[in-house]
């Protein structure tokens, strides 16, 4: 690998300005890993549907990184430590040891993503396997061992700890609570820095105004904080924020629910991810995706666009069907959507008896039309798309003004009103999609209210 003559690197950005990199985040960024990320699309086939949703991993691991060090600033400046938890705190001589850690770490947590990021994961990956087992195979590969012996010399496993979180994490050493509260800067459900990156970067490059919010407020109010003032209550460390910023939080997590309903559950772009997952698994096969690294190395959203074009012109080939439905637009359309007034009349036929409930039946009136459509349609000509969001990300600890901590819930009327994230598709072949809208018009309250069809 190249030898580093400058001490600091620059990047642009369009959301921060200048990103700065030392001797050793440039060596980790240079590494074929990491380059890999130009070539991920941040948002899938999102750009077929928002033509500005074409950026990629790379910048979005840029600005990661730059917001998890200033995190760091912030959270261990010493007139920002409640006394609590103090102890937390490492001596201060090791700290630039473990911001260097977790920069790495921020810059590393992307590294395992498949082809087009998230869409077919869960199909193409060996059962309990997912990206973050890729990450912690990359940080732990020949690729990267140099990276940890420029400027300090870093202890893999940190950096794997940090790069995951404790939910993910597969290795021999127990998570301290230090380990964790970083690990948190980077993947925690509320105030992550990768959620808080990928909110303003997806809403920039889309062109909507729902992703924003006052993040530099945001920033300079978190703290740790014990989970209550109470005694008797938790007193586990975590990421929480003080009460002047609560506003700023409330802002992050109305973006949160608003890009998910308006552009991460676009009916348009579910119903693409559906026919790229159904292009993926028949392009990589019956063994799915290889997760070893040099494999990994060799796919990118290039080889996966490349294939799906040949596979468009050839009536025979594999995947034929689902590359026409995403290079032509002919994807399904969509037919039904979550009602509450449905899900109103489904309860009623639930509770009443009319309709019984069978073991791991999403209670969803989507389920129970699709079901019926199948019978009435086939089930090539149908696709049915469920949702509910499974995390709350919205309890945190808040420090208010008179040194008690509070709930977060219970200090914002706002946060305790923000529901969970929802849907309910159907979708139906282009050919045949307004005869099955109309059919669902017709039957969708006797199928509801339990009644037999005709």
């Amino acid at each position: 690998m190249q030898k580093l003559l400058k001490r600091i690197h620059e990047f642009r950005d369009p959301l921060h300005d200048f990103i700065q990199l030392d001797r050793q985040e440039r060596m980790l960024v240079d590494s074929p890993l990491f380059q890999r990320l130009r070539h991920i699309h941040q948002l899938a086939l999102t750009y077929l549907v928002y033509p500005g949703g074409s950026h990629k991993r790379f910048e979005h691991s840029l600005g990661v990184m730059h917001l998890a060090g200033k995190v760091f600033d912030i959270i261990t400046e010493p007139a920002n430590l409640h006394p609590d938890i103090e102890y937390l705190i490492p001596d201060r001589k090791n700290l630039p040891y473990w911001r260097t850690v977790l920069c790495l770490a921020a810059l590393c947590h992307d590294m395992g993503h498949l082809p087009f990021s998230h869409a077919a994961e869960k199909d193409l990956l060996p059962k309990h396997q997912d990206h973050e087992s890729l990450t912690l195979s990359s940080i732990g590969s020949e690729y990267l061992q140099d990276v940890w012996k420029t400027g300090f010399w870093v202890h893999a496993e940190h950096v794997k700890k940090l790069a995951v979180g404790r939910k993910k994490y597969r290795g021999p050493e127990e998570f301290s609570d230090w380990e964790a509260i970083l690990s948190e800067i980077i993947v925690g459900d509320a105030f992550g820095v990768d959620r808080i990156d990928y909110l303003l970067r997806d809403s920039y490059h889309l062109g909507v105004s729902y992703g924003k919010f006052d993040h530099l407020k945001l920033i300079s109010s978190l703290r740790i904080l014990p989970q209550s003032s109470e005694p008797d209550d938790s007193r586990e460390p975590s990421l929480g924020i003080e009460e002047g910023g609560i506003h700023s939080a409330e802002a992050l997590l109305l973006a949160r629910y608003f890009m998910y309903e308006q552009v991460y559950f676009h009916s348009a772009r579910r119903i693409y991810d559906i026919h790229l997952i159904e292009f993926m698994k028949a392009h990589y096969g019956p063994s799915g995706y290889e997760p070893n690294i040099e494999f990994h190395l060799s796919q990118t959203d290039n080889e996966v666009l490349s294939a799906m074009r040949l596979a468009a012109k050839d009536p025979s080939a594999i995947g034929h069907r689902a590359a026409l439905a995403i290079l032509k637009r002919g994807h399904f359309r969509r037919v039904y959507s979550r009602n509450p007034a449905d899900e109103a009349l489904l309860n009623k036929s639930i509770e009443g008896g009319a309709i019984e409930l069978e073991p791991n039946t999403p209670l969803s009136p989507g389920y129970y039309i699709h079901s019926r459509a199948v019978q009435e349609f086939g089930k090539e000509s149908l696709r049915y798309d469920p949702y509910l969001q499974s995390s709350n990300p919205n309890q945190f600890p808040v420090l208010l003004h008179d040194r008690r901590i509070e709930e977060s819930t219970q200090v914002s009327s706002v946060i305790a009103k923000i529901p969970l994230t929802v849907t309910d598709f159907i979708f139906a072949e282009p050919k045949i999609a307004g005869d099955v809208a109309s059919w669902i018009e017709r039957r969708r309250e006797e199928i509801l209210r339990g009644t037999r069809l005709l």
